[in-house]
């Protein structure tokens, strides 16, 4: 069970961390969120259990390998549609001869400057990289991304794949589940988990029950939304007279 971080602060990262949730993701593609600012939030997390997850906006070489030297190390990119595009990612998460990662761990957080000893020749059994399934194209090719070697996890995000699919906003339309589903599978028979975003509890509850192993269930921004709105609609009013105007 995950939760997602959204507001860009490392006490809100901290509070959610300390939850009792399995895994948290620090979400910089759809969030204020940067470099240092995630940077923040990992030291936050360090105290807890929960297993950071980081979302770099794009799956760009640059960026991943940025958000691998401040010490990410289980590294969520969205958008991924392809076969090919998934094994640029793992190139651009592995040093030179089997990637492109820039050399730069002695100045580097993910290797502790220069304190974890071998940690060039063994950088890529310290990470794991997760790969997003949230377009019609990604699903029509979700076997062969499966089986890229590198690819340790799919996520399957349903707002974008229903947005791709012609269903916008209907997370829950017959053809978005099918999809889903056809990930979920495609996932478990190459032998890696599948993660969904589910912030409905009966969605999560019938994700988990097809064999979906990890699920994000809620994010800080919209739960202190809703709760707040609960709160005030509960006691708007009670005292019987009109709320002071500021």
């Amino acid at each position: 069970m995950g939760l997602w971080t959204c507001a860009g602060s490392p006490v809100t990262a901290e509070i959610v961390a300390g939850s009792g949730c399995d895994w948290v993701l620090l979400d910089a593609e759809h969030s204020p969120n940067g470099l240092e600012s995630v940077l923040a939030q990992l030291h936050a997390m360090s105290a807890y259990p929960a297993t950071p997850l980081v979302r770099p906006p794009f799956g760009d070489p640059v960026l991943i390998k940025q958000y691998l030297d401040l010490g990410a190390q289980n590294l969520l990119i969205p958008m991924v549609d392809s076969a090919e595009q998934a094994e640029q990612i793992v190139r651009a998460a592995r040093y030179p001869l089997n990637g492109m990662r820039g050399v730069g761990s002695a100045l580097a957080r993910s290797a502790r400057w220069n304190r974890v000893d071998g940690y060039l020749g063994r950088a890529s059994e310290t990470i794991s990289l997760t790969v997003q399934i949230e377009s019609a194209a990604a699903v029509q090719d979700v076997e062969r991304i499966a089986a890229v070697d590198g690819v340790d996890a799919l996520f399957v995000g349903p707002s974008d794949l229903a947005a791709s699919m012609g269903h916008l906003g209907q997370q829950n339309h017959p053809e978005v589940v099918d999809a889903v589903l056809r990930s979920i599978t495609a996932g478990r028979a190459a032998g890696k988990p599948v993660g969904v975003n589910a912030f409905v509890p009966a969605d999560a509850e019938r994700y988990i029950a097809e064999g979906a192993s990890f699920v994000a269930v809620g994010a800080d921004v919209a739960i202190l939304a809703r709760q707040t709105e609960a709160l005030v609609e509960r006691f708007a009013g009670a005292g019987g007279g009109e709320r002071a105007s500021y």
